[in-house]
């Protein structure tokens, strides 16, 4: 009786063994294979883990080993029973970081966090800055630091999470959707599905929970890129007469973000970036430049949103007379004129600008005298300018800020496209990308600006119209910027971007990244990214002489000392032409790199922005990814134990009944 027991599972068992790997033998073959059947890769944007002198704010697992939760929506988030990775949409973002700030008992039973992407979610949102209501208070030249120039400003991205968080792209939205879907259809009540975040920070696994300890331990890097400087005419640095004062424009190429690889920032600040380009283009067809009385000097600064680290370290270059700033002396600049946000300038077809200014001085009027005549000129554009409320507390977050820290009597102005507060309500955000700025108001701003600049460093009462009117801004190449340096189709595989360097990646992020080696004047191309080494081989060109009978390309270098090599990696060839154009590293004034380590240099009483520097830097880490499967419940895993255990006890049991029949019956026998 027993052996027939026995035999009939056996069969039983046999029979469904095949039929449960049938419909997979034909498309497994090999281990990958099996491998991409049990497991589904989600791609994501990480918040990543930063630190500073004071901790670290940012994203990170909390231990050694990857997070491994069952995937629940965020609407299930008050029946938690254990750690979960919680599903949220975009729009619950905000509220799940809230109530984690708010309760801990939430926040323990947050194992992860995926947020779910919304197209057009812009329209439908009152706005999601996760930055302060004061981006960057600590540096301001003035004492009211609680102004609130940002009110929607939720300041989420400057807390410390004990757990992953990542943005899901298009892409991993429907993999991870899909992944449901297949899993509802076949749900079982033993099985969960689950999310394996590996977010593991190098910081976390040795302890190094500051910038100061982490840099010793190299588990960290600072941040820190290449700020791009040049003149236009290129500055005759061998020339024996009295150089010119200058009149210096600039604008920022960095953005941040709660999520590390998605910071576009396209109000805030690329536009400006993309008006001082194409003012830039715009001038460089007018003749005579070498005539006027002034110098026009450009700068794009790189980490300004992380303690204005590129302002500040260009004014270090300046005091000690670096390679970089080679033809600039800072007690000749005149004149700081800043492009910040400009995109969201148009309202009702009227493109709105404000003219931020810190004091009033003679300069400072002159260039307003200047902004209102260059908007004169352009009857047909529908532009107004005015100057920005006397109610607020001084000028807004911008690198101006620096520069009046290190000379208060300096003039001064910012042309933004708000007043009191900011009108980009996406500040600092994933969300404010292409969608949220509009490519006439750039060109407005940058027509301003480069008439501006040609009415200031001409220094003549009453340019004549006609002058004027022939420095027109070339639409159709602001557009194009905006798509290359907006959007990630063409995004920097553009035609444009390509004519100068070969990308490295096709989605441009406008996060400030990190400084990978020695600072240098002339850094190795690989550790530069793919912006600034753009924006570098654009001002060179645009701002060149071109050198006679230069047909040999620059494979063996330029001759003359003022001579750069552009295009080079995109043919390979290059060319030599005659240009002032520099790159200057862009990280925090009080690190000092010495033999292969980066040293935090004691603060200096006298340096009010030193003294505030939070020292940021970005840990180190492996790998980083997510990716979901179905597991089996714990509780499953328990029963299908003891179930073992009972049918080994049943079995030893049959056979030893059985064997004691047997005997029985060859005893008989």
């Amino acid at each position: 009786m027993a052996l027939n027991v026995l035999s009939l599972f056996f069969l039983l068992f046999t029979f469904h063994l095949p039929s449960c790997f049938s419909g997979q033998s034909s498309s497994m073959e090999s281990v990958p294979d099996l491998q991409n059947t049990m497991y589904a890769a989600v791609d994501g944007y990480p918040c990543v883990r930063l630190l500073n002198l004071s901790g670290s704010i940012g994203c990170s697992n909390p231990g050694r080993d990857k997070v491994v939760a069952p995937i629940v929506r965020f609407e299930n988030v008050d029946k938690l029973a254990e750690p979960s990775a919680i599903l949220v949409s975009l729009d619950e973002f905000p509220t799940l970081f809230t109530r984690i700030s708010d309760d801990s008992s939430i926040a323990s039973k947050v194992g992860g966090v995926l947020v779910e992407p919304r197209i057009d979610l812009q329209n439908n949102l009152k706005g999601f800055s996760p930055d302060q209501k004061f981006p960057q208070a600590q540096f301001a030249p003035y004492y009211n630091t609680s102004y609130e120039w940002n009110p929607i400003g939720s300041g989420i991205m400057w807390k410390s999470y004990g757990f992953p968080v990542f943005l899901l792209t298009e892409s991993g939205s429907k993999t991870l959707q899909e992944f449901v879907a297949k899993n509802e259809d076949k749900k079982k009540a033993y099985t969960s599905k689950v999310a394996e975040f590996d977010l593991v920070m190098q910081t976390v696994k040795s302890g190094t929970h500051d910038s100061e300890s982490c840099l010793k331990e190299a588990t960290c890097l600072p941040l820190g890129g290449y700020s791009v400087w040049s003149s236009l005419p290129p500055i005759n640095i061998s020339s024996l007469q009295q150089p010119k004062p200058i009149l210096l424009t600039v604008a920022s190429m960095d953005s941040a973000s709660f999520f590390r690889d998605k910071s576009l920032g396209a109000d805030s600040p690329i536009s400006g970036l993309i008006a001082l380009l194409a003012a830039v283009d715009a001038l460089s067809y007018v003749d005579g430049l070498g005539d006027l009385s002034k110098q026009l000097v450009f700068a794009v600064f790189t980490g300004e949103a992380w303690g204005y680290l590129g302002s500040r370290r260009f004014l270090e270059e300046l005091d000690m007379h670096s390679d970089a700033v080679r033809g600039l002396n800072h007690t000749l600049i005149e004149t700081v004129i800043e492009i910040g946000s400009v995109g969201k300038g148009l309202s009702q077809g009227v493109k709105n600008f404000f003219a931020h200014t810190e004091g009033d001085s003679s300069a400072t009027n002159q260039t307003l005298v200047a902004l209102k005549r260059a908007q004169e000129s352009l009857p047909s554009e529908n532009i107004k300018i005015a100057s920005a409320s006397a109610s607020n507390p001084g000028i807004p977050p911008s690198s101006l800020m620096t520069f009046l820290e290190k000379n208060p009597s300096i003039s001064g102005l910012v042309l933004e496209d708000f007043d009191s507060a900011f009108v980009n309500k996406f500040y600092h955000s994933h969300l404010d990308d292409l969608s949220n700025v509009n490519s006439s108001a750039v060109v407005a701003a940058a027509s301003l600006i480069a008439r501006t600049l040609y009415m200031l460093a001409s220094e003549i009462e009453d340019v004549q119209d006609s002058t004027l009117a022939s420095i027109n801004v070339n639409a159709s190449l602001v557009k194009q910027l905006m798509g290359c340096l907006l959007d990630c189709d063409p995004g920097l595989s553009c035609e444009l971007v390509k004519k100068y360097i070969s990308p490295m990646s096709s989605c441009p992020s406008h996060y400030v990244g990190v400084i990978l080696d020695e600072p240098s004047s002339t850094p190795f191309t690989g550790y530069i990214n793919d912006v600034p080494r753009f924006i570098w081989n654009f001002l060179s060109d645009r701002t060149s002489i071109p050198r006679e009978n230069n047909i040999s390309g620059c494979q063996q270098g330029c001759k003359g000392r003022d001579e750069v090599c552009i295009k080079a990696e995109a043919d390979g060839k290059g060319v030599c032409v005659l240009s002032t154009t520099r790159y200057v590293p862009a990280y925090s004034t009080r690190l000092k790199f010495e033999s292969g380590v980066w040293n935090v240099l004691p603060p200096n009483s006298s340096d009010k922005m030193g003294v505030a520097d939070p020292i940021w830097t970005e840990s180190n880490w492996n790998s980083i990814g997510i990716r979901v499967y179905t597991v089996q419940n714990a509780s499953y895993d328990r029963l299908v134990l003891l179930g073992g255990i009972t049918l080994t006890i049943f079995a030893y049991l049959a056979i030893a009944t059985a064997r004691a029949i047997l005997s029985k019956a060859m005893k008989r026998d």
